[in-house]
């Protein structure tokens, strides 16, 4: 019986539901802020139980924050950066995975290197970088970085992943006549779908919900993500809590539904291995 499927006993239950509540409590907090009007609100104060329901938060985050344009953006950016992303780590794991390539050790750890660098001491040589590219405060710019920061940690999981495939495979493709070409696209890249499955939810999490390098490479407002659309939310309406309530779910539901779609792929991709 595999991992996933095996039955939990009743004690995990008992401990996990206190959990469970635990983190669903903010979120029904949020839920409920949204819901309220700006009278109820400030009558009964912040922490009360809604006693109206109104969307008045929804129609102002959308109409004075921006928020739809935001959204455009983040969606612009994260789909691109993504397929770019693993694209490029897909092919530099085969090659660095299946070619004899000289300290190829050693490149891969540069790239898994260069995550752990702490982005505030990259901040001023991005943002300069981008302006003598001429990408400077264009949606291109922040695709460009988001690739470039991701591209070494999507290349270091798909490389362990498919030095784990079998030789097998690989044997049966030469003897088959293929090419590198036409096993990377037909044997390859199928066989590695729960990982990418999984580094797509990841990055998709972490790109949509990335504010930094936004910050650091944008400055005109109608090119910000919707990360930075609700920080000028905050700023705009910080005492409309249900109007920054209302923005903050809605920022929230693209990446839950990319989790929800690419739920089961996410936890084998997790889970690979484990049963060998």
């Amino acid at each position: 019986m595999s991992v996933i499927n095996r039955p939990r006993p009743a004690w995990f239950h008992v401990i996990m539901v206190p959990f469970t509540l635990l983190w669903l409590a903010p979120i029904v907090f949020v839920v409920f802020v949204a819901v309220r009007s700006f009278d109820d609100i400030a009558a009964r104060g912040l922490g009360a139980l809604p006693a109206s329901f109104s969307l008045e938060g929804l129609v102002t985050a959308f109409a004075g924050g921006r928020l739809g344009a935001a959204l455009v953006n983040s969606a612009i950016v994260t789909v691109f950066a993504v397929i770019a992303s693993l694209a490029l780590a897909a092919v530099a794991a085969f090659a660095l995975s299946r070619f004899r390539i000289p300290f190829r050790r050693t490149i891969l750890l540069v790239m898994l290197a260069g995550n752990l660098l702490p982005p505030q001491i990259l901040l001023i040589p991005v943002s300069r970088i981008t302006q003598s590219l001429g990408i400077y405060d264009t949606l291109f710019a922040v695709i460009v970085v988001q690739v470039g920061f991701g591209l070494g940690f999507y290349t270091f999981v798909l490389h362990g992943f498919m030095r784990s495939l079998p030789a097998e495979v690989f044997e049966a493709t030469v003897l088959d006549g293929a090419g590198a070409g036409r096993t990377f696209w037909s044997i390859v890249l199928p066989l590695c779908r729960p990982a990418l499955a999984a580094l797509a939810a990841l990055a998709t999490t972490w790109i949509f919900n990335d504010l930094i390098w936004a910050m650091t490479v944008l400055r005109t407002e109608t090119k910000f993500p919707v990360t930075a659309a609700l920080l000028n939310l905050q700023g705009g309406f910080s005492s409309a809590w249900n109007v920054i309530a209302s923005g903050s779910l809605v920022a929230a539901i693209p990446t839950a539904i990319v989790f929800f779609v690419f739920q089961k792929q996410f936890v084998s991709g997790l889970l690979v291995g484990s049963n060998k």
